[in-house]
């Protein structure tokens, strides 16, 4: 017997071994795979165990479609949350200890409901938030609703919010802060406020290079001071005053040649000092 025929006879049986009889249960779509999955607990891997799993796998579909429906409108298409609903469905089916004692669906049911929320902090977000935070946004959420069930108008305050939430102002304001953290605003978009056409590119500042400078002078003021009077003045006529080499020359009446070297040779030197200070 070929491979497809060993195949096709693990598929019929595994078929034939999940009953799909249906029962007045909290899930409309439960099988009766108590049978199935003990029998394959107990098989070794291979084509009929592929099989039974596979067809586990088919029977369950329709209630992790069904949990993927609870979470239609939240932002992704409904076709991505079959997907990853059925992903966590076929971790379910692997996962599974029927010699436990519990029966499947209330294995599955929070796995599968974990795989969705879990896609949803991974790709929902436009920046990476912690997942603590993320927690901490979920509870505040809650609360914002089990308060606004209560009838008030107002918002709840966040001392009323740490005390239904039992965390500490500070976290609840971290989870305030994620409520209107989910999406990321384009820097396009136009600011409140009065100055009507102003983007929020347009707030953004710039680095301004004067601090490089001020930053390098600073640094270089004690190895100056460490020079020769006449290579200060120099150095001062050069850089300050913007003389050229030869107006210094002549000021100083000297080479041009020779002022050239005593700047090579004082920047050289500052540089050192400079550098050694900074090791």
């Amino acid at each position: 017997m070929d491979t497809d025929t060993d195949t096709a006879t693990a598929t019929a049986t595994a078929t034939a071994t999940v009953s799909v009889t249906r029962k007045r249960h909290p899930h409309d779509d439960a099988p009766r795979t108590a049978a199935a999955f003990a029998r394959l607990s107990h098989l070794p891997g291979g084509p009929e165990r592929d099989a039974l799993r596979d067809e586990l796998v088919r029977v369950w579909l329709p209630m992790s479609e069904r949990i993927a429906g609870r979470y239609r409108g939240k932002g992704e298409p409904y076709e991505d949350l079959r997907q990853v609903a059925a992903l966590g469905l076929v971790k379910a089916v692997d996962g599974y200890d029927p010699e436990r004692g519990h029966a499947f669906e209330s294995y599955a049911v929070p796995t599968v409901t974990g795989e969705i929320k879990r896609h949803f902090r991974d790709h929902m977000w436009a920046l990476h938030v912690p997942r603590r935070v993320q927690e901490l946004r979920n509870r505040v959420r809650v609360a914002l609703r089990d308060l606004a069930a209560t009838g008030s108008d107002r918002r709840p305050s966040v001392a009323e919010l740490a005390e239904h939430t039992q965390l500490s102002e500070e976290d609840v304001q971290a989870g305030l802060e994620a409520l209107d953290s989910f999406t990321a605003l384009s820097l396009d978009a136009e600011t409140p406020g009065e100055d009507a056409g102003m983007t929020l590119v347009g707030l953004l500042g710039e680095w301004d290079a004067g601090f490089d400078l001020v930053v390098d002078r600073e640094a270089v003021k004690p190895a100056l001071r460490t020079l020769p009077e006449r290579e200060r003045i120099i150095l001062y006529l050069r850089f300050f005053q913007g003389m050229t080499q030869s107006r210094i020359a002549e000021q100083l009446g000297v080479s041009q040649m020779h002022i050239s070297r005593l700047i090579t040779h004082s920047c050289a030197t500052v540089r050192e000092r400079v550098l050694a200070d900074a090791a």
